[in-house]
Parts: structure tokens; C-alpha cells; sequence
């Protein structure tokens, strides 16, 4: 039998960029770690038995629908319901303003693609989510860094020479991704006067908002600025990750360019769980729903703070979030949370280097994120304190 020889791959020079894979090993972690890494809803708060339900009534009434092909901009009864619970939180919403999407990365991805050129300037939080820095990456714009301080974005630092020519702000005003934090809504008005004062469109990511603990967070940055915003939101987190369902909302001119760099990329979402998702949305399924999977969350984000508390040596400071899945550690100046994987890992905890979330070089290393939500209370206690002995020996 002849040998043939592999072709050599002639890589496209994105493709041959180098990229990290620090949170691909951390997600393929060995049995018996407690991983504080991945930022994964709880499998407990999946409504099984409503989706099941849902799925046979799908099938039972619009079964061939459901197996077909649909609309680019996606199926009308999702967007009606998702329109109609922007509309119940006091921001009058149509579902024409309403674009579904394969999950808010596809959003990141699309939006990226629809404003930036290589070159182009974008104004992120420092730290900001680091799905987002990866979507945007591909377009090679150049970032100005806002660091946040210890109530999140402060939107005194959008000034006329930092917004001059950017393309967009991207902001994450509730249970920010890694901090935790979220911006109250005095920033929030702020934020959106400086947007319409300078002439920018404000990116708003929204993908813990309905997450909160005891009590619900300030509006949509849509409440203020509703032809400066564009916002993401997800199924993902308050339904099911798996259905692989985003939406945008935003003005009609966006969203025609959307709908066309979407039907390039994929024609459209899946009917299937589009149809799903609206069912579920129909019988108010989520109203009953989420107050259980609030408390879950509050009780372990408390178990974790209080674990911080008992355990972290002096010199340590974490935030404290009121809604979300993140805690955000700093330690003291000088130690390296990257460095301190490894160590962590032989401790059998693992947790996400502070690093990946920076954008350009503007990078901090004494910091690292904590997600609470998918581990027990009792082991995230013994976690914290396997990691806290980790630092000692750091400090």
C-alpha cells in the first residue's frame, strides 16, 4: 500500500496567528478538580420537564414547520415574546426591532463584522469579556482600555479625545463578565449622554441581567439612548446553552446589515429551538422559573464570599457581585495569577488567569475570576481554602 503524503496547509494569516489555549485546558480538566473556571450556567436550573413539554407540543402542532428551513431574521413568535418581556421591564420594544441569532457570540461575530475594518478604534472595560475581545480580534481593531472601578464602568472617562472615531463603546452594565460587577443607573444615564454628546453607538451585552439576587438591576441602557444602543442578549443562561439562541435588538438600520452578513454565515437559526424557546416564553414558564435559579445563585455566591472571607490571607480583595456568575479576585502587586495555575491545579482547583480578559497590552496579572454557580457550597468552601493555601506561598 503507497504512502501519500499529507499537503502542506497554506493557513490564511488568521488562521496563523498564535491564540491562547488557557481556557481550552482549563475546560478539559481532570476528575476530582473543583473548577471555579467555567463560566457555565448551573445544569440545575434547567427546566427539564417544561422543555420536554414543549418540545411535544412543538412537534404536535407545528412539526413540519419546526424541521424547516426559516427566516433569516427568525421566527416571529420568538421575537414577539422576547419584544414582549423587553416591553414588560418599561422599554417599549416590536419584534421587528428584534434579530435572532445562534447565541450571543454569533451576535459579537456579526456586529464585529458589520462596523469594524482593521484599524478601526472600539472602547472596551478594562478587564472586558473575553468572548467578546475574540470576536472583535478577527477584525483587528485597536482598543482604548477603561478600567473599572470598584462600582464597575465610570463613564466620566468618555471623553471628547478618547471617543473621537470610535466605531463603538462594548459595555457589559450588569454582572459584568469577569468583575462581576454591575453600574448603577445614574452611570447608566451618563453613559448614554456621553454616547449622544460625542456621536457613538454604545454595544450593550446583556447576558446575566435576569440573574439577580435581591434586587433587580437597573434598566437597559435602551431606557435612555434607544438609537445609540444595540443589545445582545442570550437564552443561554435562563434557559439552556444548549439550544444555542442570542438575539439583538437594535435600530432598523442596523439590523439590515445584520440580517445579511447572517444570512451569508449560517441562512438562520434553528427553527426548532427558536419554537421551543417561544413556547416556553408563552406560558410564562421563566416568570415561574427564575426565582429558583436566582436563589440557587445568591446562595452560592454567598457561600463563596463568605469562604473568601474566612480563608484569603491578607491582601487579597475580591468584588462583590448582586447579580451574575463571577467573582473577581485581585491580588497583591507582584503576584502572578497565570503563573499560579499549575499550582492551583496541583491543589486540585482551577480558576480563570486574569490576563485573558485585557485587551492589547494594557494586561493586569495579579487578578483572576471565580465562577460559583455550577459547584456545591460545601466544595466551593473547600476550594477557596485549597486556593487561599495556594497564595500564601505566593505572598
Amino acid at each position: 500500500m503507497s504512502c501519500v503524503q499529507e499537503p502542506t496547509p497554506r493557513w490564511s494569516a488568521l488562521a496563523s496567528k498564535p491564540s491562547s489555549s488557557v481556557i481550552r485546558d482549563l475546560l478539559k480538566l481532570p476528575a476530582g478538580v473543583i473548577s471555579f473556571a467555567g463560566g457555565l450556567p448551573s445544569p440545575e436550573g434547567f427546566p427539564l420537564e417544561d422543555i420536554a413539554k414543549a418540545c411535544q407540543t412543538v412537534i404536535t402542532k407545528e412539526g413540519k414547520h419546526a424541521l424547516q428551513y426559516s427566516m433569516v431574521e427568525g421566527e416571529i413568535a420568538l421575537r414577539r415574546e422576547i419584544a414582549r418581556r423587553e416591553t414588560q421591564k418599561g422599554i417599549p420594544t416590536d419584534y421587528e426591532q428584534v434579530q435572532i441569532v445562534s447565541g450571543s457570540q454569533q451576535a459579537l461575530d456579526i456586529i464585529a463584522r458589520v462596523f469594524l475594518d482593521k484599524g478601526d478604534k472600539v472602547l472596551v472595560e478594562s478587564p472586558t469579556y473575553m468572548g467578546a475581545l475574540q470576536a472583535f480580534d478577527l477584525c483587528e481593531p485597536i482598543y482604548v482600555s477603561l478600567p473599572c472601578d470598584e462600582e464597575g464602568l465610570n463613564p466620566a472617562q468618555f471623553t471628547e479625545e478618547v471617543c473621537r472615531g470610535a466605531k463603538f463603546a462594548y459595555v457589559m452594565p450588569t454582572a459584568s463578565n469577569p468583575t462581576g460587577l454591575t453600574i448603577s443607573e445614574e452611570r447608566r444615564k451618563l453613559l448614554c449622554e456621553k454616547a449622544r454628546e460625542y456621536d457613538m453607538l454604545l454595544v450593550e451585552d446583556d447576558p446575566y441581567g435576569e440573574l439577580w439576587y435581591d434586587q433587580q438591576p437597573p434598566a437597559s441602557l435602551r431606557k435612555w439612548a434607544p438609537e445609540r444602543v444595540i443589545r445582545l442578549g442570550t437564552l443561554s443562561k435562563i434557559l439552556a446553552p444548549g439550544f444555542r439562541l442570542g438575539y439583538i435588538i437594535a435600530p432598523a438600520n442596523v439590523l439590515d446589515k445584520v440580517a445579511q452578513l447572517k444570512q451569508a454565515m449560517d441562512l438562520h437559526t434553528s427553527t426548532f429551538t427558536q419554537l421551543i424557546s417561544a413556547q416556553v416564553f408563552s406560558e410564562d414558564l421563566l416568570v415561574r422559573h427564575l426565582p429558583s435559579v436566582r436563589e440557587r445563585y445568591k446562595t452560592h455566591a454567598n457561600a463563596m464570599l463568605e469562604a473568601l472571607k474566612e480563608y484569603m490571607p491578607e491582601g487579597v480583595t475580591w468584588t462583590h457581585p448582586t447579580a451574575g456568575m463571577f467573582i473577581w479576585v485581585t491580588l497583591p502587586e507582584g503576584v502572578n495569577a497565570t503563573e499560579m495555575v499549575k499550582d492551583a491545579l496541583a491543589k486540585k482547583v482551577a480558576y480563570v488567569p486574569g490576563e485573558v480578559f485585557y485587551a492589547g497590552a494594557n494586561v493586569e496579572k495579579n487578578h483572576f475570576r471565580l465562577s460559583f454557580v455550577t459547584v456545591d457550597p460545601d466544595r466551593i468552601r473547600e476550594g477557596v481554602k485549597n486556593l487561599a493555601e495556594v497564595i500564601r506561598l505566593r505572598i
